[in-house]
């Protein structure tokens, strides 16, 4: 499962981000996005300090999943060894041109549809823990629970004060 020793000991990154796509995923509108969707998590599972990602019953990817009512809404989970891989892969690599363009695939999302947060080592969270860390990060802003890049909290036993890793307003990437 692990690619490799975290740099943070005993701890790993959890993340989910979620969108409402403009229109069903069979819709010739999200086609392009969900076409490129293989492609994307290859990209994901080579990338070093990759660990897990969530996936349907054909491994391929989330959009099948129904987390809620609603079939167009999507969910992204994944584990990586340390949040500056999570950050390299999301902002400086050949996934970020797609994630540059997600306004072409998704609305714009009302309240937290990123968040981050610590887990042990070995462990997969499930999608409720995905969606219980939007809605804390909702509810109370960036915390030791809850967080994000721009206010990212240390591993657990680690000290220091939240650190930002400006991901804003670039999204330009290194192909």
């Amino acid at each position: 499962m692990d690619r490799g020793r975290s740099i943070t000991g005993d701890w790993h990154l959890a993340q989910v981000n979620v969108g409402r796509l403009v229109a069903p995923p069979d819709d010739p509108r999200v086609a392009e996005f969900v076409s490129a969707l293989a492609a994307v998590n290859a990209l994901a599972d080579a990338a070093p300090g990759f660990v897990w990602r969530l996936a349907d019953d054909s491994g391929e990817g989330a959009i099948a999943l129904r987390p809620t009512a609603d079939p167009q809404f999507a969910i992204n989970m994944s584990v990586w060894t340390d949040a500056d891989a999570l950050f390299d892969f999301v902002y400086r690599s050949a996934h970020t041109p797609w994630m540059a363009r997600r306004r072409a695939w998704f609305e714009r999302f009302e309240g937290a549809y990123q968040a981050l947060w610590w887990i042990p080592a070995g462990t997969i969270p499930t999608i409720e823990d995905g969606l219980a860390r939007l809605w804390r990060l909702d509810r109370y802003g960036p915390t030791p629970q809850a967080f994000t890049f721009k206010a990212r909290f240390p591993a657990h036993g680690q000290a220091g004060p939240p650190v930002d890793h400006r991901p804003d307003p670039w999204c330009v990437g290194n192909a």
